[in-house]
């Protein structure tokens, strides 16, 4: 439910908060007031196409801040959460026009996309008036507002998910068959390429450990002179360690007597011994590294040649050869086991094919039946609204060879609007007047199913007044009884209905030089006064006053 509407440098508005009651609330006021201006500013703030015209005159942007309050299961909290996006309850959407023609659109203070917000807001506000036909164009609304009016939502959930079977089925079907087709064009080379990448058997990864195998036995090969060498001076017949020993030995002998002098020289000898004992040692390893068998290189470099050639032959890399040969084994597994898959794969999309078929026909009857009342139902509120030669006619096509999500039927909202005349689809029959009476008509009956939580209607009583106009307000505060509504009216019998009368003026500023729109909550006093107006025009009469007070005693009774 709409709980605030705030604007800002919009076109003769600078700063104006609104507070909306539930209920029934009428905006009237006299024409070129900026009732017009209102409403465009509302619906930019529900999504609606941007337009640099809208900022006021001197600003350098616009904006309109609509805050709604909405129940965590509401489709319009399913779309915010979709999205990634907080919803606290309270739903602020907010839109910022700037005078170069860019806007920017924002829920509960979280940048997002226009679309995001016109989806947001088409699930929170519809806006209906005499040339609006976003509510009745799109047959898939007629079919959805029929489902809604039966209440046949379930129904329709199960044949969408039927659908979704169907269509999953056939998928695998008919990719398991352009598999089929493909493998056995090309049975005999993947037969033989699948024989000899299995023999082949490549490895991921294969290629990389061979190569640096084979780079560390050529490299040890070539340094393995080097290191015989070095260990057999360190360690081997030349090497200085017996010697050096032999000297320790003698030094040691002598050093008892003299150990000032020759301690030194027997640590530094015994460190030298050490270290060359330790050269040794790495010698050795180095050389055990080094020492390989010239058949495993040879087996190596076969090898990787092997794979190599195959990668060439292929056209793909040599760690792709493991999948690739699993893939051509498949494939050849597929032209082998394949029929029989294709028999289960048939099977399953015919089961899933008859499974949707029956609920699609089941739903298909269903919409038949409800098409009927809903016809009864709002057929019967036309006479009231000076429409009672007019026939309203809920057309229910079904078509089972173009099935879809929600089943064969195509719905539309036809009207015959003179006996004797030929029906057709509401758009194109009803005049902008009859439109709007059909349209409220529509909505009555739906009540508080199939619509937004707020619904606006932009003078819907233009042309008549009256009986007609009464029923018109009658309807509108029945239909407030569900949801919230709003009515920009010229019709005194509307206003007085309202739950919420909100006047909308036109102020000169600044000595003349400048005009802004106000919006005030009338009290009862002024209230009659408002009525009285709408009744009687520029010259309030006193028998205006006293038949706007008959509107207000009748509209409470």
């Amino acid at each position: 439910m709409l709980a605030r509407l705030s604007i800002r440098d919009i076109v003769l508005i600078e700063r104006l908060d609104i507070e909306f009651a539930s209920g029934l609330a009428v905006l009237t006021g006299e024409t070129g007031a900026g009732k017009s201006i209102l409403l465009d500013a509302f619906a930019l703030a529900l999504g609606g196409r941007g337009d640099a015209g809208l900022v006021r005159h001197g600003a350098e942007q616009g904006q309109v801040t609509a805050v709604f309050d909405v129940p965590k299961n509401h489709p319009a909290a399913k779309i915010l959460a979709e999205n990634g996006l907080d919803d606290t309850g309270e739903m602020i959407l907010r839109r910022v026009q700037l005078a170069d023609g860019r806007t920017r659109a924002f829920i509960n203070d979280q940048s997002i996309s226009v679309q995001t917000l016109k989806a947001v807001g088409a699930a929170l506000v519809e806006i209906h008036g005499q040339h609006d036909e976003r509510a009745l164009v799109d047959a898939a609304t007629h079919r959805r507002l029929l489902d809604a009016f039966a209440g046949l939502e379930k129904d329709v959930a199960a044949v969408e998910a039927l659908w979704d079977e169907r269509r999953s089925a056939n998928t695998a079907l008919e990719e398991h068959r352009a598999a089929m087709e493909r493998a056995a064009r090309e049975a005999d080379y993947l037969r033989h390429a699948s024989d000899e990448l299995k023999q082949l058997a490549p490895k991921e990864g294969e290629e990389t450990a061979l190569a640096s195998r084979r780079t560390t036995m050529m490299q040890g090969e070539k340094i393995a002179s080097d290191l015989r060498e070095a260990q057999e001076a360190v360690g081997g017949n030349h090497s200085p360690v017996a010697a050096l020993s032999a000297a320790v030995r003698r030094l040691e002998r002598r050093g008892v007597n003299s150990p000032a002098l020759v301690e030194p020289a027997v640590k530094a000898i015994d460190a030298a011994i050490n270290a060359l004992e330790e050269a040794d040692q790495h010698l050795q390893a180095a050389l055990a590294a080094t020492d390989f068998d010239p058949a495993e290189l040879e087996r190596i470099e076969e090898r990787l040649f092997a794979l190599r050639a195959a990668s060439r032959k292929y056209s793909t890399p040599v760690d792709g050869l493991a999948a690739l040969a699993a893939k051509y084994a498949a494939d050849v597994v597929l032209i082998d086991a394949g029929a029989s898959r294709l028999k289960k794969l048939e099977q399953a999309a015919i089961e899933a094919d008859g499974r949707y078929a029956a609920a699609a026909r089941k739903l298909s009857l269903a919409r038949q039946k409800s098409a009927e009342k809903l016809n009864k139902a709002v057929n019967a509120e036309l006479a009231p609204l000076k429409l009672e030669r007019a026939k309203f006619i809920t057309q229910v096509e079904t078509d089972e060879a173009a099935p879809g999500p929600q089943g064969f039927d195509r719905v539309e909202f036809w009207v015959q609007t003179n006996p004797g005349t030929k029906p057709g689809p509401l758009m194109k029959v009803a005049s902008g007047g009859e439109l709007s009476r059909f349209l409220l008509a529509l909505k009555v009956v739906l009540s508080d199913r199939g619509s937004a939580p707020t619904l606006v209607f932009d003078e819907i009583d233009t042309g008549v007044g009256g009986a007609v106009a009464d029923a018109i307000g009658g309807r509108l505060a029945r239909l407030a009884g569900k949801v919230q509504v709003m009515a920009v009216t010229h019709a005194p019998q509307v206003a007085a209905r309202a739950d919420q009368h909100l006047l909308i003026s036109k102020d000169a500023l600044d000595k003349g030089k400048r005009v802004a729109t106000r919006v005030n909550a009338l009290a009862a006093d002024h209230r009659r006064e408002e009525i009285a107006r709408m009744l009687a025009g520029a010259e309030i009469t006193a028998e205006a006053r006293a038949a706007a007070e008959r509107l207000l005693k009748a509209a409470t009774a």
